[in-house]
């Protein structure tokens, strides 16, 4: 670093941060009781990962937290994890670890600056106001020195906002696009409101999927808060299990990490579970920023007709529409969910690789690639479930 006093640290532990200091650049907003902007770079959210052994020794993600110190004070910090795979992070780099390895190379460990297994934009260079430019150039020419220094073989911001990837691109870093859906508000009234903006036939078809959702016998229920049980956390765990099993083999979350939340965690949740004779058949569990709702787990031990996109996708808009919240952020991938009003939108990273001929070779695939991908969101934005003069508001 140029500036000696600036002095840039790794923890291998959140406990040797100050959860105050943490919390003052990466959600400062809540010093005065608000609500965080983004619930998983908050101190507890992370510490529950860590306390839960969801991070740290066999899981691949070894904590590195990155601080920037100035005059004895912590400017800027950043979610920073030695990987020894590319499990959980949901900006794919396989082909390239593939092809560096092929090559001779060791592309493991690897540098992440991400929030685990959390597919989900935020910011990375978590700053104090005031400091935004000088504490995301220390953390980002920090991390660049630590993996040239180590002889790493790269380090890959994933999930971080527009502006940081504008900032870090012009640091020198590779920038990349990649896509997901969100639903947005625009000012809807109610449930009804949302439904008349779309066109005839999709309204027509999510008033059906609906009614058939709320067919399946039961309840459905919204938890938050000390609503939420000890019981009900064994629920979601069943479902996560489940889910997980399916989709990506081993759960990467630990059974220790929902009792960690019971504990720390309960105020940013929303619980939607569907209840019959006490006992929950499905659920989907949600983390609730201040203008936005994140849905990130759902599952089920009955197969019911649609109840999967009542629980996961109409119930957060309408708790969405009833909170004020301006859109709901329903995780990866899933084109099925342009049919119900979550319409695409970019999401970034940054990369940085050593070795500066197979960085010149991402570089090309990463220009490429962003074209696809604008090409993409263009292409299913047009058949997005909107009347055309909704399509244009939202163009």
């Amino acid at each position: 670093m140029n500036e000696t006093q600036i002095i840039i640290t790794l923890h291998d532990s959140l406990a040797r941060i100050d959860a105050a200091d943490w919390d003052a650049c990466a959600c400062p907003e809540t010093a005065n009781g608000a609500r965080p902007q983004d619930p998983f770079t908050t101190h507890r959210f992370l510490k529950a990962l860590e306390d839960s052994g969801s991070v740290g020794p066999g899981s691949g993600w070894q904590p590195q937290y990155l601080t920037a110190e100035l005059d004895g004070q912590i400017i800027a910090c950043a979610p920073l994890f030695a990987k020894s795979h590319s499990q959980g992070e949901y900006i794919f780099d396989h082909n390239w670890a593939h092809a560096y390895e092929r090559a001779g190379g060791r592309y493991y460990p690897k540098l992440q600056m991400a929030v685990p297994f959390t597919p989900v934009t935020g910011r990375r260079f978590l700053t104090r106001p005031g400091f935004e430019q000088t504490g995301r150039s220390a953390l980002i020419q920090g991390a660049v020195q630590i993996c040239d220094r180590n002889d790493l073989s790269s380090l890959h911001v994933t999930f971080c906002t527009e502006a940081e990837a504008e900032a870090g691109e012009q640091m020198g870093l590779m920038a990349r696009a990649s896509q997901q859906f969100h639903w947005v508000n625009a000012g809807y009234a109610d449930f009804a409101g949302f439904l008349a903006s779309l066109s005839s036939r999709k309204r027509k078809n999510i008033r059906k999927e609906r009614r058939q959702a709320n067919d399946f016998g039961g309840e459905i229920i919204e938890l938050t808060g000390n609503d939420i049980r000890r019981e009900h956390w064994d629920s979601i765990w069943r479902f996560y299990q489940d889910t997980g099993a399916r989709k990506w083999g081993t759960p990467y979350l630990t059974r220790a990490f929902f009792d960690r939340a019971h504990e720390t965690l309960r105020n940013d949740v929303l619980l939607v579970l569907a209840m019959r004779d006490g006992n929950a058949v499905a659920g989907a569990m949600n983390m609730i920023g201040a203008s936005a709702l994140y849905g990130r787990y759902w599952g089920c031990v009955e197969d019911h007709p649609c109840l999967h996109f009542e629980l996961c996708y109409y119930r957060a808009i309408d708790y969405a529409i009833r909170h004020g919240l301006n859109r709901v952020e329903a995780g990866a991938q899933g084109e099925h969910k342009l049919a119900r009003g979550y319409l695409p939108v970019p999401t970034h990273s940054l990369h940085w690789v050593r070795d500066a001929g197979f960085a010149d070779a991402i570089a090309q695939y990463l220009k490429a690639e962003r074209q696809a991908v604008a090409q993409d969101i263009d292409i299913l934005t047009a058949y997005g479930p909107f009347r055309k003069t909704e399509m244009e508001d939202h163009e």
